[in-house]
């Protein structure tokens, strides 16, 4: 028995480092000792992870900003009318994934990103060029391509434009069993802001145990007191209550990203983004891990609209296309939005 706890405490020795400082286990130690290696190894801090969130919409005019790229007027048109300005031109499909690629994230929320589903219903002459032209069912969705292998993807209710995804290295989500769920994402409408469900919530079972709660955002656009009233509902879907008697943040460590559509700094007049601090900041509950304030990078125009929030992960997120050393997934001028990238970090149990 002596030859089989020492061999144990050399092999976790390995494994952990000195660094790890684990009890002696020899022929005179106590008999708890395995039990105190047992509390040692399972306080080691988890490693850190990249999440992204990415908002891969465009808008009709952008079809005109550069007259070099092949991103024309034509197929501006096709995007508003046909695919909802979401990302479905094959150029910026193949730019998306490869800035994937390089960043290797392990966590990724879409918002925006175009369902083929859709495809049966758009004329032929408007599928030359887009993520329609050739599919067929049972093809890849456009999140699935721009990920590659080894993901699992769920999107919201109502709402196929908007998804969640995790790599399987990571974790799994909970309820969905295939690497992609339609409506996997749990989540309800508000009364009068449209259909389908605008925040999503999964939760994530952590390859190495625990769980992270992963919550996608959309909030909806626009200036109007309308607009505003719903991205005050929705964000108290997010803190308060989701539709099922919990919020949508209530996992054990919660992680809340996505377009918020609203900068509490420079749109003070906005009672969606007073709201939303109500929630998040120094002394609440929740704190951004993105960049907050009133000098925060812009992600939208001259707005910083695209938040990371979280109540336990710690860390810091940069802006492609914006921060210095970053350049933007696309050179074409097609996305709106810029993606953030967050190293985060678990805090230690």
């Amino acid at each position: 028995m002596t030859r089989f706890v020492t061999l144990w405490a050399l092999l976790i020795t390995a494994c952990t480092g000195p660094e790890a400082d684990l009890p002696d286990v020899g022929p005179d130690a106590p008999a708890d000792a395995t039990a105190e290696i047992a509390d040692d190894t399972a306080s080691v801090t988890p490693p850190p992870f990249t999440a992204v969130t990415f908002n891969t919409g465009t808008s009709e005019g952008l079809a005109d900003a550069d007259p070099d790229d092949a991103y024309t007027p034509q197929m501006g048109v096709y995007s508003d009318q046909y695919y909802g300005d979401g990302l479905a031109w094959r150029e910026g499909i193949d730019a998306v994934a490869a800035f994937f690629a390089e960043v290797d994230p392990d966590v990724v929320v879409f918002q925006e990103i175009f369902w083929p589903g859709d495809c049966p219903g758009i004329p032929v002459e408007a599928q030359a060029g887009f993520a329609c032209e050739g599919w067929a069912e049972g093809d890849p969705t456009v999140a699935e391509a721009v990920l590659g292998p080894g993901w699992q993807v769920m999107c919201h209710v109502g709402k196929p434009d908007k998804c969640a995804a995790v790599h399987r290295r990571f974790g799994s989500f909970q309820g969905c069993d295939a690497d992609f769920c339609l409506e996997g994402m749990l989540g309800s409408t508000v009364t009068g802001c449209g259909k389908g469900a605008r925040i999503g919530r999964g939760v994530i079972d952590r390859v190495g145990g625990g769980t992270l709660t992963l919550v996608n955002v959309h909030g909806s656009s626009g200036f109007g007191l309308e607009e505003q009233g719903c991205r005050v509902a929705q964000f108290e879907q997010i803190f308060v209550d989701l539709g099922d008697g919990a919020p949508a943040a209530s996992g054990e460590v919660n992680l809340v990203m996505g377009d918020f559509n609203t900068d509490p700094w420079r749109l003070t007049g906005d009672p969606s983004g007073r709201r939303l601090l109500d929630f998040v900041g120094d002394g609440k509950g929740f704190h951004f891990v993105s960049e907050s304030g009133p000098d925060a990078t812009p992600t939208y125009a001259a707005f910083n609209i695209d938040h990371v929030v979280s109540d336990a992960l710690t860390g810091s997120c940069w802006h492609a296309g914006v921060d210095e050393g970053h350049p933007a997934p696309f050179e074409a001028a097609y996305f709106d939005h810029r993606p953030a990238v967050c190293a985060l970090q678990f805090p230690t149990p």
